[in-house]
């Protein structure tokens, strides 16, 4: 089934301003854009339940390849065809193959920190901030393994130029919204700066998207990731 709303698998609507919603799973109140056409509303915390399953399967993920582990955290139950989630995915899925290619750092304590910076990055911010959360989160991944803070020097440029780099991409295909594509586009980005800039080499392969039929705003051949495009 097309998804869409958690409840009612109804589209979803943006509004104009933030409006104050109850959510329909743990009820809490908060001003948000976004509802379904049937007025429901589901809060972030509710749509990520599950996410911190993806620490488990990153500490135990041999891969040195991004794409290939993100494909894996993709089908994992909690995962939905758009939403938060994948703001904390892609750095999750970099950290992994990272570490795998030969990054030293600690990945348990990194993939923790990539939760807590990701799942501050709210649903919808690709149209309302121009800035996607899965380019963002490209940039976390490399403020994390270059330890930047606002006050360093080298580490503070690198995780811009990272969130630039993954953002840039997804801007030259536009929109709608899938965060399956922004997510391959910036793990595939972030794939050449981290080799160009740190000399870690991960792999990466040829990417064939196999949630089209999930998506209804998919813009099919337009997509670099479309199948027909393969």
């Amino acid at each position: 089934m097309k998804e869409e709303c958690l409840i009612c698998k109804a589209l979803l609507e943006y509004l104009e301003s933030d409006i104050l919603m109850e959510c329909e799973l743990c009820h809490k109140k908060e001003n948000s854009k976004t509802r379904c056409i049937n007025a429901h509303y589901v809060c972030n915390d509710c749509h990520t339940q599950g996410l911190d399953s993806i620490i488990g399967l990153c500490i135990r993920e041999e891969s040195k390849n991004p794409i290939e582990i993100i494909e894996k955290i993709m089908l994992m139950p909690f995962c939905h065809m758009h939403g938060p989630e994948h703001h904390v995915m892609v750095g999750s899925a970099l950290l992994a193959a990272y570490k795998n290619a030969g990054g030293d750092i600690d990945l348990h304590s990194a993939l923790i920190e990539m939760m807590n910076r990701g799942k501050c990055v709210p649903g919808g911010v690709c149209g309302f901030w121009g800035a996607c959360g899965a380019g963002i989160s490209s940039g976390i991944f490399i403020s994390i393994i270059s330890k930047s803070t606002p006050l360093t020097n080298e580490p503070f440029s690198l995780s811009h130029k990272m969130t630039s780099k993954s953002l840039g991409k997804i801007g030259e295909i536009g929109g709608p919204r899938c965060c399956k594509r922004d997510s391959f586009l910036s793990i595939l980005s972030a794939v050449d700066f981290v080799k160009e800039h740190f000399g870690i080499e991960m792999e990466k392969t040829k990417i064939e998207c196999g949630f089209t039929e999930q998506n209804n705003q998919c813009i099919k051949d337009r997509c670099p990731f479309f199948k027909t495009n393969n």
